[in-house]
């Protein structure tokens, strides 16, 4: 089963994901509370899936998204953002996002994005 990263920067939201993951037989391969970790654990964590939250400190999903893609170009990340950050969801898609998710997220959601991303 696939290996996932995690990175949000709220705990709550981490968990829940990786709640809906793993009774669904996916593997936490790593979590990060924000941009800058993900960039830093990617390489060691290799997942073959990284969910990704827009809005956070240190660095954004966005940034976070364009330095892992510099270090691995085929790395496989699904966005998660709030209502209305439309122009971003844009951004994220052009940068090399293979979708989003939208806040609050249904676990059907997630799973659909997850098995359409890594099968």
């Amino acid at each position: 089963m696939a290996k996932v990263m995690i990175c949000d920067d709220a705990a709550f939201m981490r968990m829940m994901i990786k709640d809906i993951l793993t009774k669904n037989g996916y593997e936490i391969a790593a979590e990060a509370e924000n941009g800058q970790k993900a960039v830093e654990k990617y390489p060691e964590a290799k997942p073959d899936l990284v969910l990704m939250d827009i809005t956070m400190p240190e660095m954004d999903g966005i940034e976070a998204l364009k330095k892992i893609k510099a270090l691995d170009p085929g790395a496989k990340i699904i966005m998660c953002s709030a209502m209305g950050q439309q122009a971003m969801v844009i951004e994220a898609i052009q940068a090399g996002a293979k979708d989003f998710i939208v806040k609050p997220f249904q676990a059907e959601r997630v799973l659909e994005a997850v098995k359409k991303v890594v099968g």
